[in-house]
């Protein structure tokens, strides 16, 4: 999963970590995000015991934005296993999550969900923003499909399974406007040069990490980068399950984007103009 924030452009962070893990001091002008590292299963009681532990945690260090990685709920272990589970967004799986954010009390966005899709053979990889009632804000499905073919190493087609979507979503939070995308929209830069220029939007993202079954293993190492390429938050090592915690400087951000103020100097004013929703 990813996210754009409009107003605080603070981090490209690929992201994770135990709230423990970075202490800073909160300066009147900023506001606390945390970003989720974990090694998701098939398991999905599992993978919601995991997310509410670390929901309240992030709730007690005062996490105001919590990020959670594509396939938070659930991953699969054989093929076809994410098409059996697939639910609605209105389905009870979701709606745990919702309640979730209302009983702690803090925004959540969930990274990559296994949106029931417009037939029984596909699936939406659905980033759902969910705020601090259990309210769903914004629903974006993911637009760049991973199909992977490399020879004599591993076959991905994530668009057998996965309807893509085909809209920009940006939303308002409490930590300024975010812009929604999901894992592999990373590799794609006119999205997020859309989302920057267009939607006045930076990058903050979580990650999986770890060995999730005998097929499949994440990197993690996730990272929360400030506007000049400073790490400021990371876990003791890549594997770990935990949160990432950074308090997000408005007036900082504002000073980088005044001093390189690249949104008045590039030229592509020839991209398509996205739908947003």
């Amino acid at each position: 999963m990813a996210l754009s924030l409009a107003r605080n452009p603070i981090h490209r962070s690929l992201s994770s970590f135990r709230s423990r893990a970075f202490k800073c001091s909160m300066a009147a002008s900023s506001i606390r995000v945390g970003a989720v590292q974990m090694t998701s299963t098939n398991d999905i009681e599992a993978n919601f015991n995991t997310c509410s532990r670390l929901v309240k945690e992030a709730s007690i260090a005062g996490v105001k934005l919590l990020c959670f990685p594509e396939a938070f709920s659930f991953v699969s272990s054989r093929d076809g296993e994410s098409l059996e589970i697939a639910e609605p967004i209105d389905g009870p799986i979701m709606q745990r999550y919702c309640s979730l954010a209302r009983e702690s009390n803090i925004w959540l966005s969930l990274g990559g969900f296994q949106e029931k899709g417009p037939d029984d053979n596909h699936l939406h990889n659905t980033h759902v923003l969910v705020d601090d009632t259990g309210s769903i804000k914004s629903l974006y499905r993911k637009i760049h499909l991973f199909d992977v073919d490399v020879p004599g190493n591993m076959v991905y087609k994530e668009s057998n399974f996965t309807t893509p979507g085909d809209d920009i979503v940006v939303e308002d939070s409490p930590v300024g406007r975010l812009g929604l995308t999901v894992c592999y929209d990373i590799r794609f830069p006119e999205l997020y040069q859309l989302l920057r220029f267009q939607h006045n939007a930076q990058v903050v993202a979580a990650a999986q990490a770890g060995k999730h079954n005998e097929k499949r293993e994440s990197y993690g190492d996730s990272l929360i980068i400030d506007p000049w390429g400073r790490i400021i938050a990371r876990l003791p090592d890549r594997l770990s399950t935990g949160i990432a915690i950074a308090d997000i400087d408005f007036s900082n951000i504002d000073s980088v984007r005044t001093r390189m103020p690249i949104a008045n100097h590039q030229k592509l004013g020839t991209w398509r103009k996205a739908p947003c929703l």
